[in-house]
């Protein structure tokens, strides 16, 4: 990505690191109990690891880096589809949290059992770790289809 807003020149690795440190200042405040970076190309990963693992000392929080995001009710498949993503947090039990949801559901799509009250129920509870309002978590629920975040730059 680079884009040209008016005059304005964004690179996309200074734009993700932007984010990045937003959401972790979010996180070491708590008003976030876990953020997530925004989706990374694998080759892209070098260009912001030491940027992250800096924030990462500064904020005092912890990451983690996922190479296969849950996939939600929150955002499409596609939107994360190959990426790469960095969990930020400050307390293990939200990131133990995170992986048991994971394998929850990952047991749910193997045993068939994964239907649409599944669906809802696990992406009720990994909003509910990104610290989302209950309001908030009812409207995407009641999507017919997950929408990606707006990126600012991105070719929609």
């Amino acid at each position: 990505m680079k884009s040209d807003i008016k005059g304005l020149k964004i690179d996309q690795v200074s734009f993700q690191i932007g984010m990045i440190n937003c959401f972790m200042e979010m996180v070491a405040c708590g008003v976030k109990r876990l953020a997530i970076s925004p989706p990374l190309q694998p080759e892209d990963y070098e260009a912001i690891e030491n940027a992250s693992d800096i924030l990462v000392k500064e904020f005092k929080v912890k990451s983690y880096l996922e190479k296969s995001l849950m996939i939600t009710a929150l955002q499409s498949e596609e939107f994360t589809k190959g990426k790469w993503s960095i969990l930020y947090y400050k307390d293990d039990i939200v990131l133990k949290s995170y992986l048991s949801l994971k394998k929850k559901k990952a047991e749910l799509v193997r045993e068939g059992k994964y239907d649409r009250n599944a669906q809802k129920q696990i992406s009720r509870e990994f909003m509910r770790l990104l610290s989302y309002p209950e309001t908030v978590i009812e409207e995407k629920l009641a999507q017919k289809y997950p929408s990606s975040p707006y990126m600012l730059g991105s070719d929609k």
